[in-house]
C-alpha cells in the first residue's frame, strides 16, 4: 500500500489479488446481497485509489480497507429503499481461512444463521462478520469502530446473544421481509 500511496498504481493489482475475496465475503455477508457486494468491492478499490494518500505508514492496511468497506457499505445503504427482500439462498462465499464458523454452516441451519446475521443492528453484523468469520483481532476492530478493546469484546458478546435469540426465533419455512429503519433491520 505504501508503494501505491506513493505513485505506484500498478501495485494496486496486487492487493487487489490478496484481498476482494475477503472484501467480497465481508460485504457479501453484511449486505446480504452478492450482487451488490460485488459492485461495492471495486467501489472499495476505486476509494482506495482517491483516498491513498490518506493511508499512514505504520498502520494496519487491512483495518484502513475495512473502514473503507464500511463507508461504502453505508453510501449505498443511504441510497437504497426502506424495505428489503433478504434472500434466503445466500452462495456460500469462500473464506480466507477455513474456521469453525465455516464448518458449522451446513444445510437448513446455514440458512437460518445467514437470515438471523442478516436481521442484527448493521454495526453487530459487521463486528460478528470481522471477529467470527474475518479473524480480525480485537486491537484491530477497536481501532476500525474507535473503541477500545474492553467494549469490542463486550459488543461482540452481546451481538452473539442477539444472533442466537434471533436464530432461535427464526423457523426455517418463514419467509423474511425486513423493514429497514435508519441503518437497522427488523423482521416484519
Amino acid at each position: 500500500m505504501l508503494a501505491v500511496r506513493d505513485g505506484d498504481l500498478a501495485k494496486l493489482g496486487i492487493l487487489f489479488e490478496r484481498y476482494h475475496r475477503a472484501l467480497f465475503d465481508f460485504l457479501s455477508r453484511t449486505t446480504g446481497k452478492p450482487e451488490v457486494a460485488e459492485d461495492l468491492v471495486q467501489d472499495v478499490f476505486v476509494r482506495i485509489l482517491k483516498y491513498r494518500h490518506t493511508y499512514r505508514e505504520g498502520g494496519y492496511f487491512e483495518t484502513w480497507l475495512f473502514r473503507i468497506a464500511r463507508n461504502a457499505r453505508a453510501d449505498h445503504f443511504q441510497r437504497q429503499p426502506r424495505i428489503e427482500r433478504v434472500d434466503e439462498e445466500l452462495p456460500d462465499v469462500e473464506a480466507p481461512e477455513p474456521g469453525p464458523a465455516q464448518q458449522f454452516e451446513q444445510g437448513r441451519e446455514t440458512r437460518r444463521l445467514r437470515r438471523a446475521l442478516l436481521l442484527l443492528r448493521d454495526e453487530d453484523r459487521e463486528l460478528l462478520v470481522l471477529a467470527r468469520y474475518h479473524h480480525m483481532k480485537y486491537e484491530r476492530i477497536g481501532e476500525l469502530f474507535g473503541i477500545e478493546v474492553g467494549a469490542v469484546k463486550v459488543r461482540v458478546h452481546r451481538a452473539l446473544k442477539e444472533l442466537r435469540r434471533v436464530f432461535l426465533q427464526l423457523s426455517e419455512n418463514q419467509p423474511c421481509s425486513v423493514k429497514k429503519s435508519g441503518t437497522d433491520l427488523r423482521i416484519i
